[in-house]
């Protein structure tokens, strides 16, 4: 198949790329390697997909509407997966128009190349962060979501909306994945491992917020790509069983359909620190800080419908992908 990955340069997007070029996919990936974070990074990233042959690098931004339906009308890809985003929950407490531009106005680029293109399958990047205020553990897909704190987290909530009514209004398949709190090699730099690993490295504090805390459905990278696969080659399909009466919001009468993807195993982050220190070989220094704004305490995944409907769960612990990490870290910045 020919697939159009957006955020192609991306923590998830080029470990995508690599796993449908090693199976005889074509990847065109598009990606505006903007400054959010270090480009250097995305651009070896991207090296790495270009070696392998079959991908086709478009430096471009989703919000570009232009940019984006020229995209569209010159590869005409048969099925595409939606990774681009402004990401990260404390920067759009401090620059929300970022996230209304890339996650609301981009996606609405995407949504409009698929419509217009024949796609047979949208998949997209939807985030944890939609559970919001809920506390109901473990978050599944079926509760309701109508109480973000975060823009982002809204941001996200809008995409699943925007991409029920093109499902609804167009017929085109699509399938959102509420990502849970992905790491691993070649992950990104604003991110707490990435962040913890350099500081401690370099003898710095790092930062604990909530006092430490914290639980998370810490997922590791190939569990995810490995989700994501899955779900892309099984198309959205209506729900005949699904009814007004009691609607439930991870299927529809349209061709839509929502997924968790996590670990199924919340972990304390205190636990994650020690897993980390016991990798480095090194104690953190830890400067404890109260919960910050549009954070959650905890996040823990139901995987069931994952299961159900693709036959898979991720199952990497904490121990093995944090030091797969540590190994990748050392290598890649020969510490």
């Amino acid at each position: 198949m020919r697939i159009l990955i957006t955020g192609g340069a991306g923590f998830i997007g080029s470990t995508l790329a690599l796993r449908l070029l090693d199976r005889g996919d074509e990847v065109i990936g598009v990606d505006n390697m903007n400054d959010y974070y270090d480009v250097s990074l995305k651009e070896a990233r991207l090296a790495r997909c270009l070696a392998k042959g079959g991908y086709t690098e478009v430096r471009a931004d989703i919000a570009d509407r232009e940019a984006m339906r020229e995209v569209f009308a010159q590869y005409k890809p048969h099925r595409v997966v939606n990774l681009a985003a402004q990401a990260g929950v404390r920067y759009s407490i401090e620059n929300p128009l970022s996230y209304v531009d890339s996650n609301l106005l981009g996606f609405a680029n995407i949504l409009e190349g698929c419509r217009h293109n024949g796609v047979e399958h949208l998949v997209f990047a939807s985030s944890s962060s939609v559970y919001g205020a809920n506390t109901r553990m473990p978050f599944s897909v079926h509760d309701n979501v109508d109480h973000p704190l975060s823009l982002y987290a809204a941001t996200k909530k809008a995409n699943e909306l925007m991409a029920h009514t093109y499902a609804h209004l167009y017929d085109l398949p699509v399938t959102g994945l509420r990502f849970f709190t992905v790491y691993g090699p070649w992950g990104r730099p604003d991110m707490a491992l990435f962040k913890f690993t350099k500081a401690i490295l370099e003898g710095k504090p790092i930062p604990v917020f909530n006092y430490g805390k914290h639980r998370r459905d810490f997922t590791y990278i190939d569990d995810i790509v490995e989700g994501v696969i899955r779900t892309l080659d099984k198309v959205a399909a209506p729900n005949p069983a699904w009814s007004s009466d009691t609607p439930d919001s991870a299927t529809s009468k349209a061709p839509y359909r929502l997924y968790n993807i996590g670990n199924n195993q919340p972990v304390e982050l205190m636990h994650y620190i020690s897993t980390l220190e016991k990798c480095l070989g090194k104690k953190a220094e830890m400067d404890l800080l109260p919960l910050q704004p549009g954070d959650v305490p905890d996040t823990y995944a139901d995987t069931q419908d994952l299961m159900n409907d693709v036959d898979y769960k991720p199952n990497t612990s904490v121990e093995t992908g944090v030091a797969n990490f540590v190994a990748w870290y050392r290598d890649f910045y020969k510490v």
